[in-house]
Formats: C-alpha cells, structure tokens, sequence
C-alpha cells in the first residue's frame, strides 16, 4: 500500500469544515480510497476529561502549557494512522486569554509531517449566521468586524505552517451552497 497522506484542515468555527469535510471523504471512498478523518480537538478532549474537563469549549480556557501537553498527546495518536489520507480536523489557532495560540504549533507539526495544508473560509457573513444557528456548541458571541479578524490570523497561521513543514498551502472558499466545489479543490490539491 501507498504511504499515508497526512492533510490538515483547519477552518474557524462556521465556515462548514465539518460538512465540507464528510463530502471529501464520501468522494474519496467513491474512489475506492481508505480515509480517516480526525478531530484534533476530539482527540484532545478524550485526553482531557481524564483531568476532569466536562466540556470540549473548556480546552481553549486551560492553560497553554496543558493545551500544549494536550495538543502533543493528540499529534502523537493521529501520526499513528494509516489510511491512504489521514485528514487532521482542526483550527489554525485558539483564543485564549494570552492571545492567539498556535493550534499547530512546530513541536505538532513535527509529530504530523502534513503533506498539504487546506484552509476553509467563508464569507464572514454567512460564518457569522451559521454560528449563530448552531446550538450544539457554547460559542462566544463573535461581530463581523472579528470573524474577519479570525479568518486573517488563520491565514497567517497556516502560511507559518507552510514555510515550517514545506507543505503546500491551498485556500478553500466554501460558499453556501457549493460544498461539492469546494471538496473536488481540496482532492485536487492534495493530488487525489
């Protein structure tokens, strides 16, 4: 078998990464293709509850050294897998009270060694209404003005793990309505 691909895929919360995500995987399973897909946050929340956190949006108010400890534990278990691609659900970064932390940062990117970078955005007025449809998570109330803030900052992150890994860097626009588009860029990029 064909070594495993690992691909990152970071998005802000609200620009769809997780329906763009299972279209990517339902195309490539089309294609007879083995995919894995994990949630870095999930994989570090499972460690986390074993220290008492009850609730995944109580990660980003830990301190940065647990995130990073957490962060290393969660790298460590997804550069285990093998699937033809290894999709590395995530965010760029995490607020926390400090600022903007790395959500990948060089010790991770290290453990991963992604062989492609995608970040997914959106218009920052369809983020903000999806946000504000989702009850299924205790987000912070956000403007536009600072979804447009976030959608830099991940820009600047991921390029940072661009030049870090050597991996290359596509940007995804997943407008309403276009998830199918947006999921045959992402398998081109990455060459599938």
């Amino acid at each position: 078998m064909a070594e495993s691909k690992k691909v990152v895929i970071v998005g802000i919360a609200g620009v769809g990464k997780t329906t763009l995500v299972a279209k990517i995987v339902e195309i490539l399973n089309s294609k007879k293709k083995s995919v894995s897909v994990h949630s870095f946050g999930t994989i570090m929340f499972e460690e986390a509850k074993k220290m008492g956190i009850k609730d995944r949006d109580e990660l980003r108010k830990l301190p940065v050294e647990k995130q990073k400890e957490l962060q290393m534990m969660a790298a460590k278990t997804i550069s285990g897998f093998n699937d033809n691609v290894v999709i590395i659900d995530t965010h760029a970064f995490i607020s926390t009270k400090e600022g903007f932390y790395p959500g990948l940062p060089y010790h991770v990117l290290g453990e991963l060694k992604p062989e492609n970078l995608i970040t997914v955005s959106a218009r920052p007025e369809e983020i903000y209404n999806r946000r504000m449809k989702d009850s299924t998570r205790h987000r912070d109330i956000i403007s536009i003005e600072n979804i447009k803030k976030e959608l830099a900052v991940q820009d600047a992150m991921l390029s940072s793990c661009a030049v870090l890994t050597g991996s290359p860097m596509k940007s995804v626009l997943n407008s309403e309505g276009k998830v199918q588009e947006a999921a045959n860029e992402v398998i081109n990029a990455i060459g599938l």
